[in-house]
């Protein structure tokens, strides 16, 4: 039971890393990220390549994510600089199965469809329930830091401009705010968060293949972060553990269900996650953590 709950309290943290990963990108500069699992993959592949096959350390490996994830979320947002900003969902989610497919068929590269296994850990696998409460300090560490450096980027000078983006970037640019270079800059730090989430699910599973990237991912994501409030970083970090903790739950009711398949008490899951979200928008409609007025400093 304790190597249960350490999971599902890993698997939160993990979740609430890519959740403030949106908010940054979709709640406070408006740009829709709809290949927030191929940034998930990105970081998750890159770490494990790099510490099983080349020997890195762990550090390592997660500091290498976060450089992949950064680069690839430039790249991305660069190439839809001469686009509308509705195209950026499109790209993003090509993006998102580019990598997915990339990952099954290059077999010499990634292992193909039967993954990489044997992934490095940064605690010894043996120790029971151990490894899971080291690992969760680790990973709460991490969801803790990026809280507190999201929330001193977005109550500053910077943050005030990703809302005036957000709100009408023509408007921003008459102010003479670079809304190229902001909008790129903030991409690609969200970006490299989901990358750091990815070195971290792969690290912990010990295992990752294409199939465990699916764009179901970045719906839970969405969800999680529309349910906390999508322009508040501690919103995002409680509606991820509230999302997971909720889905875990509806394992357990399904299940007491009588008279139904796996396949049915699946979908019953599904449709109690999507009653949960209407109703917490119809009573909550900005979410549990509404984002709050801020007011430019007095000089």
């Amino acid at each position: 039971m304790l190597n249960y709950l350490g999971f599902i309290l890993v698997l939160g943290g993990i979740y609430a890393l890519l959740a403030q990963s949106l908010m940054l990108s979709w709640g406070v500069t408006g740009m829709v990220n709809l290949g927030l699992a191929g940034f998930f993959a990105l970081g998750a592949y890159a770490s494990a390549m790099l510490t099983k096959w080349g020997g890195a350390p762990v550090p390592v490996g997660l500091l290498a994510a976060i450089v992949a994830g950064g680069v690839a979320g430039l790249v991305v947002t660069i190439s839809t600089l001469r686009l509308r900003d509705d195209y950026l969902a499109l790209v993003t989610l090509g993006f998102a199965e580019t990598i997915r497919l990339v990952a099954a068929n290059e077999v010499w590269l990634t292992g193909g469809s039967d993954g990489i296994s044997g992934i490095p850990s940064p605690f010894p696998r043996d120790l029971g329930a151990g490894f899971n409460g080291l690992y969760l300090v680790l990973v709460s560490v991490l969801a803790l830091l990026a809280l507190a450096a999201l929330n001193r980027l977005i109550s500053s000078p910077w943050g005030r401009a990703l809302r005036a983006i957000r709100e009408d970037q023509t408007v921003a640019a008459v102010a003479g705010k670079p809304v190229t270079r902001i909008k790129a800059e903030a991409f690609g730090i969200a970006a490299a968060i989901a990358g750091l989430a990815g070195a971290l699910y792969g690290h912990y599973t010990s295992y990752i293949a294409p199939d465990m990237f699916e764009p179901l991912i970045t719906i839970y994501v969405f969800l999680a972060v529309t349910a906390g409030g999508n322009a508040r970083p501690l919103g995002a970090l409680v509606g991820a553990y509230g999302l997971i903790v909720f889905v875990e739950g509806t394992r357990f009711a399904a299940a007491l269900a009588p008279g139904i398949s796996a396949v049915q008490a699946a979908s019953l899951r599904e449709i109690a996650v999507g009653l949960a979200l209407l109703l917490l928008l119809r009573f909550k409609p900005a979410g549990l953590f509404p984002e709050r007025s801020q007011k430019a400093p007095i000089r």
